[in-house]
């Protein structure tokens, strides 16, 4: 296979099925701007995850993906599941809502400008997360390359996922009832958090372990937070009311929520979260399964074209 040649991922029902309609546009400026690749399409969740391992193991050094940010996770984990993962730089040309990821890369959010962005194929290597959980009682693991967490955000994708998906609904819709849902129910947990050894007990809304600095559509959770720093930024919001949050949650789109007295941010390799209860897990928007949770840092482990 030649070097640069690419294999493409395509969800075609990404941005509320935008992306599928996009598509016949942005294949024929990659073919304008003299990509050598070929394409498939996702057919249901976690076939990205699927794609991108075979296309990886195949021998295809630049693998792209397509959609949301759900789609760059599914194919960001099956390039580094496979043996061949040093070998391989991944792609992004989003169309999803969010566009968490690429905040953060710097890449362009019009995913016509990011054709032309991919095509410098300029490479670095960032670092990436693991997050180990429990599914169904049995422990699982999934890699992160933008965020991953446990608490209120994780409960609120739980609550998204219930809902019903409709091609005429902006993706953020639902986001944003499922917030508000999930805010009038929600209870703050007692867990034990422990990071890089160091334990303490306590009663919390949310731990999130951010290697982006974006979630929710433009929310700066994490506002220093690099993708090739060699760590993760913890952001813990303690024992908080819900109405001292509704008032400081509008600070989060600036970043400047880290100096509210209720929020903690420190720097660390290894987090574990053990809760008293339930607690659900999700990263980069995507709902996993539940704690007990360890999340891990991985540097330098994943080559980026930019």
């Amino acid at each position: 296979m030649p070097k640069n040649y690419a294999k493409v991922i395509v969800n075609p029902v990404a941005g509320g099925g935008k992306t599928g309609r996009k598509w016949p546009q942005l294949k024929e400026k990659l073919t304008r701007d003299g990509l050598a690749y070929d394409f498939e399409f996702t057919s249901c969740k976690g076939h990205g995850i699927e794609l991108a391992y075979s296309a990886a193991n195949a021998g295809y050094s630049f693998i792209i993906a397509v959609g949301g940010d759900g789609t760059v996770n599914e194919v960001a984990n099956g390039i580094l599941k496979s043996p061949n993962c040093k070998k391989t730089t991944f792609g992004v040309i989003n169309t999803g809502t969010g566009s968490d990821f690429i905040r953060t890369l710097g890449s362009p959010k019009d995913p016509l400008e990011a054709c032309n962005f991919l095509g410098r194929q300029n490479r670095f290597l960032i670092d990436v997360g693991l997050v180990e959980y429990f599914k169904d009682g049995k422990k699982d693991s999934r890699y992160f390359i933008n965020y991953a967490g446990t608490g209120f955000d994780s409960e609120t994708a739980e609550t998204t996922n219930r809902m019903p998906k409709s091609r005429f609904i902006s993706n953020t819709v639902p986001y944003v009832i499922a917030l508000v849902l999930t805010l009038v129910r929600y209870r703050n947990r007692d867990l034990k958090l422990t990071v890089d050894g160091k334990s303490r007990q306590g009663r919390f809304l949310s731990v999130i372990v951010a290697n982006g600095r974006f979630f929710g559509g433009g929310m700066k959770v994490a506002p220093m937070a690099e993708l090739s720093d060699g760590k993760l930024d913890v952001i813990t919001v303690n024992d908080i009311g819900k109405l001292e949050l509704l008032k400081a949650f509008p600070r989060i789109y600036k970043g400047t929520h880290i100096t509210h007295p209720k929020v903690s941010l420190a720097t660390a390799s290894v987090v574990e979260v053990e809760p008293v209860e339930r607690m659900p897990v999700s990263a980069d928007g995507e709902l996993l399964g539940e704690g007990p949770v360890v999340f891990r840092l991985l540097p330098q482990a994943l080559a980026v074209a930019c």
